[in-house]
């Protein structure tokens, strides 16, 4: 079992945002994409809560995400440095700070683990993209300034990309 304890996208218990509700996994959609970023490059844009894997050819696949609320976005390139399925959780101390109740560590593969099925950690940490028992998130500004995708579609991304993958996010 894995401890991912850098990351600051906790889920904010109490205030979950008010979206319709969204499906346990969503196939990607295949998508035009502009010239401009190479094969095997991950885009997220924050203002339309999508991810796209650039495949190549003009072509991307488009994931629903939920992302950064507002203070906590961010923008800049990053890397995939690790990648784990299930992953355990402590919540960083801002997260603890702001939802005292929250236990000090989660199991991975528990219903109440915010990361959900599996989780990619980004340079420097801070961040990760991940799945999430709560799929009303998804498409909506809820994070501490991680990126969550339903549990399915992080399943699909994290067979897709390796270590090494260039993420570059944008608002």
């Amino acid at each position: 079992m894995r401890l991912l304890s850098a990351c600051l996208a906790a889920l904010l218990l109490a205030l979950v945002p008010v979206l319709p509700p969204v499906a346990a996994s969503a196939a990607p959609s295949v998508v035009a994409f502009p010239a401009g970023y190479q094969a095997g490059t991950i885009l997220v844009r924050t203002s339309e809560r999508r991810l796209y894997l650039v495949i190549g050819a003009g072509k991307a696949l488009r994931y629903p995400v939920g992302v950064g609320k507002a203070g906590k976005q961010w923008a800049g390139g990053a890397r995939i440095v690790a990648k784990f399925i299930k992953p355990a959780w402590k919540p960083p101390a801002e997260v603890k700070r702001d939802n005292p109740s929250i236990p000090d560590y989660i199991a991975g593969g528990t219903a109440g683990n915010p990361m959900g099925a599996a989780a990619m950690v980004l340079t420097g940490g801070e961040y990760a993209i991940h799945g999430t028992n709560r799929p009303n998130s998804i498409g909506g500004f809820v994070s501490y300034g991680c990126i969550r995708m339903l549990n399915g579609d992080i399943l699909d991304l994290y067979a897709r990309v390796s270590i090494g993958t260039p993420v570059v996010v944008r608002r």
